[in-house]
């Protein structure tokens, strides 16, 4: 069986050396043995095992949701339903965040279109706007408090 240093393992699975140090203290990765003079001795499934976290991440989880995909990996009882579960969870936090770009989109596009660009700074709206706590549309004047 072969093994890895860090940098031939973060060259393999296309990280960063200190990417592959802070999966190990996050514990994503295993501590490896080390070599007798001191260099980590990383095991060749390290690899896998980091694009695994990689495309995780490309996909959205966050560390904490990737270090449960990775426990559902080695769980003998478990079934992919349980992978699906955290795969639809992940949907739904991206259809979210999908809905707010959209408003905030629509927010600022209102914004440039009442701006005119020949107006002071001190009479923009976009700034104006910026300002007042209740949102960011032109259509909404400041509340009197």
């Amino acid at each position: 069986m072969g093994s890895l240093t860090i940098g031939q393992l973060a060259q393999r699975a296309g990280v960063g050396v200190e990417t592959v140090r802070f999966y190990e203290r996050e514990g994503l990765i295993s501590e490896p043995p080390r070599r007798p003079s001191g260099y980590r001795d990383y095991p060749l499934e390290t690899v896998t095992r980091i694009v695994f976290i990689r495309r995780a991440k490309e996909l959205g989880f966050s560390l904490k949701e990737i270090g449960e995909l990775l426990d559902l990996r080695v769980r003998p009882r478990r079934n992919c339903a349980h992978v699906k579960q955290n795969a639809d969870a992940k949907i739904s936090d991206i259809d979210a965040k999908i809905a707010a770009l959209r408003g905030m989109r629509r927010a600022l596009m209102s914004l440039t279109k009442a701006c005119e660009e020949r107006t002071p700074t001190a009479e923009c709206p976009i700034l104006a706007s910026l300002g007042r706590s209740n949102g960011l549309s032109p259509s909404r004047p400041a509340e009197k408090e």
